[in-house]
Parts: structure tokens; sequence; C-alpha cells
């Protein structure tokens, strides 16, 4: 008996509202990083270049910069706890975030998560930023990537738990999308404010299974 249950990652499981936007303000590129956001949202580009472009803005920076950041970010009350609670319950869980990896492999590797997928940051081998992205999630690839799972695993039931727009694409892929504060616009089967209520519905959900 398995069950999958997909995360979204920043405003979710932590803190973080955006790693992109966050390293932007952290190297004093936020201005350049607004247009660059911009041209993406006005159809401009693609979500490909978008992340390159901002990559390169970050040129020359190191590892070490960007992971003074990921060990920063903090958990939402409760993630822990929730975590710990699917995986008693024969959940299959998956981080999938369009963020950047560096802060998801910490939370995929603290938590013990199953599976993640989020953009990776190209460095050299002296550990600093080429300006290269490696755009595995892009802003609607996350209804593909959860789908793919749930062709591999033939769960018995799917739940994604997201906030934002780039979240709908799995919401529409799983059996119960669970809206956590949601961005204004989106919306869930269940419309939750914390980790907890996503706790009592899924205890709703596999009661007497």
């Amino acid at each position: 008996m398995v069950r999958l249950i997909a995360f979204d990652l920043e405003g979710t499981l932590v803190k973080s509202v955006s790693g992109w936007v966050e390293l932007h303000k952290k190297f004093g590129t936020w201005e350049k990083g607004k247009e660059y956001a911009e041209a993406f949202f006005s159809g401009e580009i693609d979500y490909a270049t978008w992340a390159r472009l901002d990559a390169s803005l970050w040129k020359g920076h190191t590892k070490d910069e960007i992971l003074e950041w990921v060990n920063s970010v903090e958990y939402m009350d409760g993630a822990q706890e929730l975590i710990e609670f699917l995986k008693k319950n024969g959940f299959k869980i998956a981080i999938l975030s369009s963020g950047l990896m560096c802060l998801a492999k910490r939370v995929s590797e603290e938590l013990g998560v199953d599976y993640v997928y989020a953009n990776e940051l190209i460095f050299d081998k002296a550990g600093r930023i080429t300006g290269e992205v490696n755009p595995v999630v892009d802003f609607q690839g996350k209804g593909a990537i959860l789908r793919k799972l749930k062709d591999e695993l033939k769960p018995e039931l799917s739940v994604a738990v997201g906030d934002g727009y780039n979240d709908i694409s799995m919401f529409k892929e799983a059996d119960v999308a669970i809206a956590i504060n949601p961005h204004e616009g989106v919306e869930g089967d269940h419309n939750v404010e914390s980790l907890y209520e996503v706790k009592e519905i899924i205890e709703e959900l596999t009661r007497g299974q």
C-alpha cells in the first residue's frame, strides 16, 4: 500500500518565500532581477532563460555564500511532526520546488524525504557560481513531475500541498489538493493556515484505510 504526497517548499515547509528573491537581495541584484521576473510574466522570455539570467547576476559568488543563506532558513511550525506522521502512515514524500536545490537538498536530507526536485545552480571547481543553471522545475512543471511519480508508484492516494500559482499544475494531478496560506487566486480542495491543519486533513483521509 503506497500513498504519495508532494510538497511545495518555500512558503509551505519553510519560511523562506523565494530563494531567488532573497539571494537577489543578499547580493544586491534585486532591481535587475525584478526586470527579469517582469519579462517572464509578460511572456517575453521562457522559464529557462529567466533562471539563467537570474543566475548570471550572481556569477563569481561562492557556494559558501549560498549555504549561509540556506542554513538561515527556518521550518514552518509543525513541519517535522507532519513528515514523521506521514512516514508512519505509508506515504512516499516528494518536494517539488521551483526554488533552488541547495535549500531543497538540505530540507530533504534533514527530514528524510524520498524524492526532491528543484533548480540547480552550477558551480565551478573552485565553488563559484558560473551563471548557468539546470532548470529542472519550470514554473508549470510540477504537474508533469507529479504525474511521473504517480505512474511509477501507482499510489492509492496522492496529495499535493502548496501555496502559489506554480502549484496549481500539481493540484490538478493530485487526488486531494491542500492550499496553505494560498496566494490570491490559488485554491485547493482544502484551504488551511498551518501544517497542523494539513496533518488533520490527512488523518481524516486515511482513517480506516
